[in-house]
């Protein structure tokens, strides 16, 4: 199985990068992304079947550091959109 992302294609916001508060917002809602975008990789992976025929210590800490790694990538470029989506609403409530 091979995953790859394709950071040509990802949408990201244009303009000023944002700051003060709305840029807290928006790294808040990039890691909030990333740490959802974990959960479902390692539910997916805990619901597959596989064989233990070669799993080891060494092989699953390999996958979950690649996992994370994917996930970091995936929410910096924006690949799902969500921190967007989150960032867009919580902006609601700043004040200014």
């Amino acid at each position: 199985m091979s995953i790859s992302i394709d950071t040509a294609s990802a949408p990201r916001p244009s303009g000023p990068a944002p700051t003060g508060e709305r840029a807290q917002l928006a790294e808040a809602a990039r890691n909030f992304e990333a740490i959802f975008l974990r959960q479902m990789l390692s539910a997916a992976r805990d619901s597959s079947i596989r064989s233990d025929l070669f799993g080891s210590n060494g092989s699953d800490t390999f996958r979950q550091m690649r996992d994370d790694a994917f996930a970091d990538i995936a929410s910096e470029r924006g690949v799902l959109g969500l921190a967007d989506l989150i960032e867009a609403q919580m902006s609601r409530n700043l004040k200014g």
